[in-house]
């Protein structure tokens, strides 16, 4: 039941306003109480989408097709658009994470990130195995050791567009620590999907179907590791030729809008070729885009400055407002899983803050700023999503979605918020790219 339905391009226009009208509003009166601005797009997701209002009170103002609620907007099944700008958003946000990103001092912190990585996954995967276990009454158990690992594979995933928006708002992406954060999260991301690998080929065995003999490959732990080592190996060689040419480009073109449409088509092509040739996560690809474009220093902050404004006006806002649109849904959840959602929420936020935050200190950081790294960690966004639906079609429950939705849920109400608390108190008033000779 709907007032509108939307099935064509101009329908989906109205979706937009809506989503952007909810978004600013919300957010702008969060960011007047002291709260980020992020944090408003999320819950405007989940008040203007079925997540609430729809499901319990049946109405709401964004709805999807195939449901008993009535909408004011309802879009089509087939309808991607939501998907498409989410995309975008997550890309574009992940790209210029990778403009700002300082080479020179991501090699003096590559040890800590690695380290805050290899703690990010072990520690979660270690208590994820563990709180499965006792529940064998949910097709977990020892029985089922193999899913309590896809539990365990869920909880090691980290999405760091939360935590890039919040050191962005807060001044302190391209600080020492800030850099670090983003490091380990990309680093994250490449051994959770080596470690997904691993696990569903231990659940399938030998007989998983593939299109093709090369789609079988990569789907084998060996093929994977290869794939990812060969995508590095052909980045950063891409890497160079790109350097050379927007440093030529850049003397003979400075500051025009050519350079930030083709860098566009740098960060597009190095996301396809990471997920559909290589089997990488496309966030990855989009950093290294921008990492690698990041050291040619005065196109990078030209480009950085252009691709912000559409980041922040459209494609971000609707990439966390849909986390509440699409990806939550409070419904038809039985207590035994809400139980192990909840433990496993618990398990998967301590998991980041203690393994991430131990290693942190370890590198001599306060105890403040190991606790940011930590809270910096355990965002969860659509990678935990990919691997939950990648562990359900190798066998694990659907049901196990809720727990996901629910760790998005909090870890992405929570981590803009403690963020914010633990940054007041670090002195850390200058930032990296104020220390680097700009003609450097």
């Amino acid at each position: 039941m709907h007032l509108f339905y939307v099935d064509n391009a101009i329908g989906f226009v109205a979706v937009l306003a809506v989503i952007l009208f909810f978004t600013k509003t919300i957010g702008l009166t969060f960011r007047h109480f002291g709260l980020p601005e992020v944090l408003g797009f999320i819950i405007a997701g989940i008040i203007i989408g079925p997540a609430i209002f729809g499901d319990f009170c049946g109405f709401t103002i964004i709805g999807f097709e195939g449901h008993d609620y009535y909408s004011l907007l309802e879009i089509s099944a087939g309808s991607k658009g939501l998907d498409i700008f989410s995309k975008i958003g997550v890309l574009f946000l992940m790209f210029c994470a990778g403009l700002e990103t300082n080479i020179k001092e991501l090699k003096n912190t590559g040890l800590a990130s690695f380290l805050i990585a290899l703690a990010g996954v072990c520690v979660p995967l270690l208590l994820g195995l563990l709180i499965s276990l006792p529940f064998g009454n949910l097709g977990l158990g020892v029985h089922n050791l193999y899913r309590c690992l896809f539990i365990g594979t869920i909880l090691t995933a980290t999405s760091v567009a939360i935590t890039v928006s919040v050191l962005k708002e807060l001044g302190k992406m391209n600080t020492k620590l800030g850099t670090t954060i983003v490091s380990a999260a990309i680093i994250d991301d490449v051994i959770g999907i080596v470690l997904l690998s691993v696990v569903t080929g231990f659940a399938k065995g030998n007989g998983a179907p593939a299109a093709n003999k090369f789609e079988a490959f990569k789907a084998t732990p060996y093929g994977t590791v290869i794939m990812i080592i060969a995508f590095f190996v052909v980045a950063i060689a891409l890497g160079f030729v790109a350097i050379k040419v927007f440093k030529w480009m850049d003397k003979r073109w400075a500051s025009t809008h050519r350079i930030s449409m083709y860098s566009l088509v740098l960060c597009f092509g190095y996301s396809f070729l990471a997920e559909k040739v290589f089997g990488v996560a496309d966030i990855t690809g989009a950093f290294l885009a921008g990492a690698v474009l990041s050291t040619v220093r005065r196109a990078s902050r030209f480009i950085d400055q252009q691709v912000d404004v559409d980041t922040y006006t459209i494609f971000a806002p609707v990439f966390f407002a849909n986390i509440g649109i699409s990806s939550i849904t409070f419904a038809d959840v039985k207590p035994e899983i809400l139980l192990f959602a909840f433990v496993a929420v618990i398990a998967g936020l301590a998991g980041k803050i203690v393994g991430c935050g131990a290693v942190c200190k370890a590198f001599k950081y306060s105890w403040r700023e190991s606790a940011i790294g930590g809270v910096g960690m355990m965002a969860r966004g659509e990678v935990a999503l990919i691997v939950t639906s990648t562990a359900i079609g190798a066998g694990l429950p659907g049901h196990f979605m809720i727990m996901t939705v629910l760790l998005i849920l909090v870890s992405s109400i929570l981590t803009p918020v403690l963020l914010k608390v633990l940054y007041k108190g670090v002195k850390e008033p200058e930032n990296l790219h104020l220390l680097i000779d700009p003609d450097d």
